[in-house]
């Protein structure tokens, strides 16, 4: 047969099969000339073989060091318990009955909810049972501060980043705590110029809802409407 007769495939399989051919005779051939070789060349050789061995080694990563990004319920589960910790009760002085949930700010020290008719001092009851006293110092509109005596020893909670609604996306998740404390998400339904609206079920007024990063989205303003944490950031930076 003529090799101009060949089809490429045949010729590429040609080619592969005399590259082989080769290579081992060019191995068959190299290990000979080194079993003659003097003493001084073959050291010469191993030396530069074991370099460039260890040289690959180091240089190629064994594994991911890195360690895996974490998943989707890892996410979830400590977004629900950096809420859980900073989520507390509000009372009327003397009364064992919550008017109302809040949510704790351990940078700021101070505790942000929403409420039309809470009076100027409060108890605050805290995730580990701790309760002071708090008084009202900052509010806008529905939306108040109370902060504590200078010299409370407050318990300790992860702090929160109040996420600014522009970076709020409409189908995003949102994890809240239930009138029972129950972990309860949802999604950001919409968000206009009133606020956020999120589908999260008995959600009682000063509730703080956070994204899956722990970040905080907004506040229960009542039903499924949530102040934006850009309200509390401005209240909190306001004279």
């Amino acid at each position: 047969m003529d090799i101009e007769d060949l089809s490429k495939s045949q010729l590429l399989l040609l080619t592969i099969l005399v590259n082989f051919v080769v290579s081992i005779a060019t191995g068959v051939m190299t290990v000979s000339l080194l079993d003659q070789a003097p003493t001084t060349v073959t050291q010469t050789v191993n030396r530069i073989v074991d370099h460039t061995i260890e040289t690959v080694t180091t240089q190629v990563p064994v594994g991911n060091n890195q360690g895996s990004a974490p998943s989707s319920e890892e996410l979830l589960t400590k977004a629900i318990a950096g809420n859980s910790a900073r989520s507390v009760e509000i009372f009327r002085t003397g009364s064992t009955v919550a008017s109302a949930r809040g949510v704790y700010l351990p940078l700021s020290k101070v505790v942000a909810t929403v409420s039309n008719d809470l009076p100027g001092r409060v108890t605050i009851k805290f995730s580990d049972g701790t309760t002071l006293e708090a008084d009202r110092t900052k509010e806008d509109s529905s939306l108040k501060l109370y902060a504590f005596a200078a010299d409370a020893k407050l318990p300790s909670a992860p702090a929160a980043k109040l996420l600014p609604i522009s970076e709020v996306k409409q189908g995003q998740t949102a994890i809240g705590l239930d009138t029972a404390n129950a972990a309860v998400t949802g999604i950001v339904a919409k968000i206009d110029t009133t606020g956020i609206y999120a589908n999260l079920p008995n959600i009682m007024n000063g509730s703080a809802i956070v994204n899956l990063s722990g970040e905080l989205i907004g506040i229960s303003g009542g039903g499924d409407l949530f102040l934006p944490a850009d309200r509390i950031d401005a209240l909190l930076t306001a004279p």
